[in-house]
């Protein structure tokens, strides 16, 4: 699964590794324990226009035809070889694919019964990366003119050969020469479901980082450090 990562590079730095108008991006710093509920920048094809964008929209995906938006604490993540049969992705894994800009995810490490050990993992090469993501556009139906609220889930797949020591699933990461090809909604009965594989393993690097990750309310760089 995936449910902290961190965000480290800057707006300038995202707008040219994902090809966008750097004026025309919403603002938002850096975040170094980014949690599930918290809203987050994404890039996606503009629903109106057809072109690529930055969005900011809350991670955890409320399906259009939710009655409410408490299902969003259980949609941070999407297994990719159930996406495309579970009503809560199949519509959005068809027609509404997003990326997701980071540097480094955490996962933990069981230890014993009480301990467990945090980790990070980043590309070797030090560069930031994309999780391949869904997103959704829900509105409650009363009252009648509440704003949309637009949200997003990542897709997980097996780990490979790095992550599965510390854990049975990790997030798709994107290469960039698929960006394109994820983001184009294309023939919607073919999505491209081949891209959500593991990531090469020796292309990417763990770390153990200290405990403090685990609190939601510390965001700062010392996060992303080896632990002590």
């Amino acid at each position: 699964m995936c449910g902290r990562f961190a965000r480290k590079s800057t707006q300038e730095i995202l707008a040219e590794w994902f090809d966008l108008d750097l004026e025309e991006m919403p603002w938002f710093a850096p975040s170094y324990n980014v949690a599930p509920q918290s809203t987050q920048p994404v890039v996606r094809l503009n629903p109106d226009t057809g072109s690529r964008e930055m969005a900011l929209l809350r991670w955890g995906l409320v399906p259009f035809w939710s009655r409410d938006s408490k299902i969003a604490y259980s949609t941070i993540n999407a297994r990719a070889e159930e996406a495309a049969s579970k009503p809560a992705y199949r519509e959005a894994l068809k027609r509404r694919r997003c990326l997701i800009p980071a540097d480094a995810f955490y996962e933990w490490q069981r230890l014993d019964l009480k301990t467990k050990q945090p980790f990070a993992f980043a590309l070797v090469s030090g560069a930031p990366y994309a999780f391949a993501g869904l997103w959704e556009s829900w509105r409650p139906k009363e009252p009648a003119d509440t704003p949309p609220l637009e949200t997003f889930t990542i897709l997980t797949t097996d780990s490979n050969e790095l992550m599965e020591p510390v854990h049975n699933r990790m997030p798709v990461i994107l290469e960039p020469k698929d960006y394109d090809r994820w983001l184009d909604p294309g023939d919607p009965a073919r999505p491209p479901i081949d891209l959500l594989r593991p990531y090469p393993a020796e292309r990417m690097r763990a770390w153990p980082v200290d405990d403090r990750v685990g609190n939601v309310r510390n965001n700062d760089a010392d996060l992303l450090e080896p632990a002590k």
